[in-house]
């Protein structure tokens, strides 16, 4: 098994979950979270921190976009965000101000990023969307200094978060949390959390002798680390690993020949790659190259689900397993905040990073409009934001993710999973369009030492 694996013994999620292992949770309605809370005292909104003006609420989203080794990598975050930012604003604006979103660009790059960040505490109110894989020192973001010159820090509400000192850091702030349990970041072994169920669904389809082989992306060890959490728990519900391989996600189709050639003297028949979604394309050409027959399950998770993937792969990524952790976009008939995600965002500019990213900004407004029923409009400041998303452990995006218990970082067990039949998603499980299996036993809890690799 992969990962350094140190006891075998899964936990299940803590006991908060058991309210929703009903199974499948139907998520309908829309919450307040788009619309701007306005003050019952009609007070003349003022400067009230750094971002906030009487007009205004700038908030900034870095991202990873113009760079040669991934051209526009998480491009869909900055749709995402100013998506979000027209759908506000369409609907009032945030406590009496317009939204305006700053895009700066993190290329990538270390240094890019950090002034990236260095460059929002000075200008911008908060960071909604971030999508920087190399956010490896928080120091400036923990020690930004507000209005007062007091250092509250940034609140980063974050789509990618990779490195460790982010997902752990106290301003980091996700709808998708982090797999580290941070609370044993400092321990050996580690203690990880992973949304595995659909193992339990590849299972009851395809038999419980399904074994294969799992491919860690090789590029970033912190996203190497990641993919190992997550599989593990894959392979902890009974999938087994032939084999294990560190990829990049530059590697040519040709580097996975040796792969393939594994797969097939294995009799494999499950494989997943967690490197970008160009590494899944070709796994999937090398083998139709090679003939390999047999294999049950391709399985993928949010990179996949991108117009790109069907695109660049064409015929030989048909009966591809994609697991979302949000609704597929075409549902929007069944809940009102994905048709005006898709709306807003634009149904050609629309992907997994950018409906977390506009589900960011719905979580940023929960927090702003919970400080002006209480404060009004110019109780605004980053303390109070900080101070709001601790109280949000339920946080659905308008019910297009399911239910997030956001302030203490713990995984979702909800998950719906497509498969590309006919050149298109198509939703596989569960089969009632608009909901998401929930089963509190989805989520594994996992002793890995990932940290001393």
């Amino acid at each position: 098994m992969g990962g350094n694996v140190t006891g075998t013994t899964t936990k299940r999620m803590r006991a908060r979950w058991s309210a929703l292992a009903v199974g499948m949770v139907l998520v309908v309605g829309v919450s307040a979270t788009g619309a701007g809370a306005q003050s019952s005292s009609k007070e003349k909104p003022t400067a009230t921190d750094i971002g906030i003006t009487a007009k205004e609420i700038r908030v900034a989203v870095i991202a990873d976009v113009e760079t040669p080794l991934a051209p526009g990598l998480f491009q869909g975050s900055v749709y995402g965000v100013q998506g979000w930012a027209k759908y506000v604003n369409k609907k009032g604006g945030l406590a009496g101000r317009k939204v305006v979103v700053d895009f700066i660009d993190s290329k990538l790059n270390a240094s890019d990023t950090r002034n990236a960040f260095i460059k929002a505490c000075q200008e911008d109110f908060v960071v909604i969307g971030a999508s920087a894989l190399f956010v490896n020192n928080v120091s400036d973001i923990e020690s930004c200094v507000n209005q007062a010159g007091v250092a509250a820090g940034l609140p980063d509400f974050a789509v990618v978060t990779t490195e460790l000192d982010q997902q752990c850091s106290p301003t980091t702030i996700s709808v998708n949390p982090p797999q580290i349990i941070c609370s044993t970041k400092d321990d050996s072994p580690q203690t990880y959390q992973a949304n595995a169920g659909r193992a339990a669904y590849y299972q009851k389809k395809f038999g419980k002798n399904l074994h294969g082989v799992y491919l860690y992306a090789s590029d970033i060890k912190a996203a190497n680390n990641a993919n190992r959490a997550t599989m593990t728990g894959m392979q902890e519900e009974g999938i087994k690993a032939d084999q294990e391989f560190d990829v990049s996600s530059r590697a040519p189709q040709s580097a996975y020949t040796p792969i393939v050639q594994a797969m097939k003297e294995k009799g494999s028949n499950y494989a997943q790659s967690g490197a970008a979604q160009n590494s899944t394309v070709a796994l999937r050409k090398e083998a139709k190259l090679q003939g390999l027959q047999g294999v049950k399950v391709w399985d993928c998770t949010l990179q996949c689900y991108d117009k790109k993937f069907i695109e660049q792969g064409g015929a030989d990524v048909e009966g591809q397993f994609v697991a979302l952790l949000f609704l597929p976009f075409d549902e929007t008939k069944t809940n009102t905040m994905l048709a005006d995600f898709i709306k807003y965002t634009g149904k050609d500019k629309a992907d997994g990073f950018g409906i977390q990213a506009w589900a960011s900004g719905l979580l940023f407004a929960e927090a702003v409009n919970a400080t002006v029923d209480q404060s009004g409009v110019n109780g605004v400041n980053r303390e109070a934001i900080f101070t709001e998303i601790a109280k949000i452990n339920e946080f659905d995006a308008g019910g297009m993710l399911g239910k997030t218990n956001v302030a203490d970082k713990e995984t979702t067990p909800c998950y719906a999973l497509v498969q590309v039949k006919g050149g298109e998603f198509k939703r596989v499980w569960p089969t009632k369009a608009g909901t998401f299996d929930c089963k509190a036993s989805n989520v594994v809890q996992l002793k890995l030492d990932l940290l001393s690799r």
